[in-house]
């Protein structure tokens, strides 16, 4: 993987971001097929939209309470 995508990763794990979220992000980022749908909730599209977008500026609305 490249740096960018490492340096997220741990950045998203390390701040507590919801998991669903990091799998999301991590699968729009490598252009991942979506989960089915049954299994895609609020925190997985936001980082599936965010990962696809390359952004990082939403972690911090994704930290586990």
């Amino acid at each position: 993987m490249d740096q960018f995508y490492r340096d997220a990763t741990e950045k998203m794990e390390s701040m507590g971001v919801d998991e669903d979220y990091i799998i999301g992000w991590q699968g729009g980022y490598l252009h991942h097929p979506e989960r089915e749908e049954q299994r895609i909730t609020e925190a997985y599209s936001a980082g599936r939209e965010d990962g696809l977008a390359k952004n990082t500026d939403n972690f911090d609305k994704w930290v586990k309470k």
